[in-house]
């Protein structure tokens, strides 16, 4: 079948299930079990289509429903990041690389600006901050910068800055995406100059065993909650069937679950970073395995995960 016959004999099916929510079990099942039917055809024969990944919406969001009209065990806090985060999230995979893409991008711009201009790197870390960091190089201790202010006030004051980052990222998807691509550009910018200042003074291997103990979550979370922004942001730009302010409410309300999604993610860097970069004598083995968790606690929540419980919804039969 073309894919316009296709599209012709189910967007009616397709419109009414978006905009005319039911909560009547029986009719839940019924649209989840047409929806995944033509969920499986469209990947099928129409596997790089715009509709097929509408399709896999309106799936996704028919889910939700029926595990939010579920009896479950254990309570609606838990149940966030247990079913309903990962599940929305497998929804934004694309925001998510092109978040990623961005802001790996400005890393190399920020790296080969500080290469081909020694201010550079005073422009965007500051005076000071280079000047202390020359001294402690000087010392032997590159990155003794991370033991001088108390634990519990720097975990405090680094969670903190984290959070508002991250929000102001997802806020400023409003302005049509554009504000979430500066945050990310600026952010990544600052990583890559950051660390070719290390480079040059040859301690990026310590630099890297040190920050990245923290910054693999922090950086992690700052690209999620760009990709936050670019769900909002979207809605207003590519509406699709909805009208603009629903796309843009839709958008708005998924993009807010994401942020929100990250705070424990930012405190965790925030201890991190209060409490555990500090010991810069750390053994390498300690270092690269609180790194590689973090990336691999990552990978596994944001992108294995979500995979794993819409295959195991694909299995489970709706109870009648």
């Amino acid at each position: 079948m073309r894919e316009a016959a296709f599209i012709k004999q189910n967007s009616a099916k397709w419109k009414r299930y978006a905009t005319e929510p039911t909560s009547n079990p029986d009719e839940l099942a019924d649209r989840f079990i047409e929806l995944t039917d033509d969920l499986a055809f469209a990947r099928t024969f129409y596997p790089e289509s715009d509709n097929t990944e509408y399709l896999n919406t309106l799936t996704g969001k028919v889910h939700q429903t029926i595990y939010r009209n579920k009896k479950e065990k254990g309570n609606r806090f838990v149940l966030f990041w247990k079913q309903e985060l990962p599940l929305l999230f497998l929804q934004y995979h694309r925001q998510l690389f092109f978040s990623f893409l961005i802001f790996l991008s400005a890393c190399f711009i920020g790296a080969i600006s500080a290469a081909n201009d020694d201010t550079f790197v005073r422009l965007i870390l500051g005076d000071q901050y280079v000047n202390q960091t020359l001294a402690n190089i000087r010392k032997g201790d590159p990155m003794a910068v991370y033991k001088q202010a108390g634990e519990t006030s720097m975990f405090l004051m680094i969670t903190f800055n984290n959070i508002k980052v991250a929000f102001t990222a997802f806020v400023m998807g409003v302005v049509v995406s554009v504000g979430t691509f500066w945050i990310l550009l600026q952010n990544g910018i600052m990583l890559g100059a950051f660390q070719y200042f290390f480079y040059k003074h040859g301690v990026l291997a310590t630099s890297v065993l040190t920050i990245w103990i923290h910054g693999t979550l922090e950086i992690s979370a700052i690209i999620i909650a760009g990709c936050a922004g670019f769900v909002m942001g979207n809605s207003l730009l590519f509406p699709k069937t909805f009208s603009r302010m629903e796309s843009f409410r839709r958008g708005a309300k998924d993009g807010l679950k994401i942020v929100v999604g990250l705070v424990p993610v930012f405190i965790m860097a925030g201890f991190l970073e209060g409490f555990v970069t500090r010991h810069t004598d750390m053994p390498m083995f300690a270092s690269l395995s609180i790194i590689l968790g973090s990336a691999a606690l990552i990978l596994f929540y944001f992108i294995v995960y979500p995979y794993w419980l819409q295959a195991k919804a694909s299995d489970e039969k709706p109870v009648d």
